[in-house]
This record gives structure tokens, C-alpha cells and sequence, in this order.
């Protein structure tokens, strides 16, 4: 009973974190992934995850992360790199973190021979990983949890800032994930799209680092309301659009 009991305690502490996006964050990914992706590429993908759209796939690591089964993977969702630094290697969660493990599981899917459900897994973790790469607070300064640790209120409501940036001001705009992702995708052009998929990997990284400074731009009372959210939602969207775009890159590459 009471290894039981410590099981639950443990899965409702993992389930009460933030990991990356929320839901609909993660499906406008996606779902603008899917867009943008060459023919070829789209027959290859239907034939590893059937019916299911990218936007519905890109969940999936976040579903999973109460089965024990999976808990290596509990760091991949986010990496630190910390003020004045670039990415080091040597400083990561010794299971992985979101930049290295995106990296492994592009090459696997290029060049290895995988399992059908291998395949799979490693297409969800793709997908969703891209996705957490573009969200600032999971390229961390290792100092508070990507934000989790900072304590604020948001229209009145208790929370943290890495839940206000996953999951409340997407929530607060009341729509659904393919109305944002439409409003998102109409805004682009190829050369936007030409540009953000030239971009190298570690760019990415120094976009989220660029970008710390605002997100921690609080007051000093730590209450957000609809100032916070004015300039914080314009960012939020220029993000989740490049996270999309570049996954598209990504996939076009490896099945297109």
C-alpha cells in the first residue's frame, strides 16, 4: 500500500510540472508543420502514424510522461544555458536534454533502420521536442526550472511564470488550436519560410536565450494582467510560427 501511495504521490508532482507548450501550443506546431510539408514527405509520415495529423502527435511526450516506462526521458524536454554562455554539453542532464536528444533523433530517423513503433516514438519526440525548443523558459538558466519556481498571479490566479508562457495566455485569446495555427500561417511568405528553416540549430537556442530577458520582465508586485499579456502574446505567436516552419523543414528532410 505504501509503495502505492508514493507511486501516486509521484505521478501527481510529475503531472502538476510544466513541460513546454500546453496542449494547444503544441498542436498550433504541428498542425503549421503539416502545412508546409512537401507531398513525399506527408505519404511517408501517413504510413508511419496513420491518421493521426502532426498536431495531434505532438502530445504525445507529454502524455506519457506519468507511464514509468518512460522516465528517462523526463529531461528531454528542456536544457540549460546559462548567462554569458553558449551551449555546453557537459552541464545537461546526465539522461539527455531537448537540443541533444532533437539532434540524435533527426539522424536516427535519416539513417537508421527503426522498428515501426521506434519510428513512431522517435517521430512524436521529434515533434514535440522542436516544439519546446521554441518556448524561451526551456532553454533555462538552471537558476529557477525554466520559471517554474517563480511565483506569480495572473488575472488574479495563482501560477508560475512557466505556466503563464505554456498555457495561459494561449488560453486566454479562447481559440481553438487550427484557428490559431490558420491565423498564424497566413502571415507567411517563403521567404520566411526560406529563412527561418535556413537557420542553424544552435540559433535557436540564442533566439530563447535573446528572448529571457522579456519574459522575466515583471513587476515587482509579480501580478500579470493585460499589460503582460499584450506584449507577451505577439511573442508567443512569432514563436509557435517558427517552431512549425522549422519542423516542417526538419521532416521535409527526412521523408520529403
Amino acid at each position: 500500500m505504501k509503495r502505492l501511495f508514493f507511486a501516486f504521490v509521484l505521478c501527481a508532482l510529475v503531472n502538476t510540472q510544466s513541460f513546454g507548450w500546453g496542449k494547444t501550443g503544441h498542436r498550433v506546431v504541428g498542425q503549421i508543420a503539416e502545412w508546409h510539408l512537401s507531398k513525399k514527405a506527408q505519404r511517408n509520415i501517413a504510413a508511419i502514424l496513420g491518421q493521426e495529423s502532426l498536431g495531434m502527435a505532438a502530445n504525445w511526450m507529454d502524455e506519457v510522461r506519468s507511464d514509468r516506462a518512460y522516465d528517462y526521458a523526463y529531461t528531454w524536454h528542456f536544457l540549460t544555458v546559462r548567462e554569458g554562455k553558449g551551449y555546453e554539453p557537459e552541464i545537461q542532464e546526465e539522461d539527455g536534454d531537448a537540443y541533444a536528444v532533437m539532434l540524435r533523433l533527426i539522424d536516427e530517423l535519416k539513417n537508421k533502420p527503426l522498428s515501426l513503433t521506434k519510428r513512431q516514438e522517435n517521430l512524436k519526440m521529434l515533434i514535440h521536442i522542436v516544439g519546446d525548443l521554441h518556448q524561451p523558459l526551456h532553454v533555462g538558466t538552471g537558476e529557477d526550472k525554466g520559471g517554474n519556481e517563480v511565483e506569480v498571479t495572473y488575472f488574479g490566479q495563482k501560477t508560475n511564470l512557466h505556466t503563464v508562457w505554456d498555457t495561459k495566455v494561449i488560453d486566454r485569446q479562447k481559440l481553438s488550436y487550427t484557428e490559431l495555427a490558420d491565423h498564424l500561417n497566413r502571415q507567411t511568405d517563403k521567404e520566411m519560410v526560406k529563412a527561418l528553416q535556413n537557420a542553424p540549430y544552435a540559433d535557436w537556442l540564442k533566439e530563447a536565450v535573446n528572448l529571457r530577458g522579456s519574459v522575466y520582465d515583471l513587476p515587482a508586485s509579480k501580478r500579470l494582467s493585460y499589460e503582460y499579456d499584450y506584449v507577451t502574446f505577439p511573442v508567443i505567436e512569432k514563436r509557435l510560427l517558427a517552431g512549425g516552419i522549422r519542423l516542417a523543414g526538419i521532416l521535409n528532410e527526412i521523408y520529403g
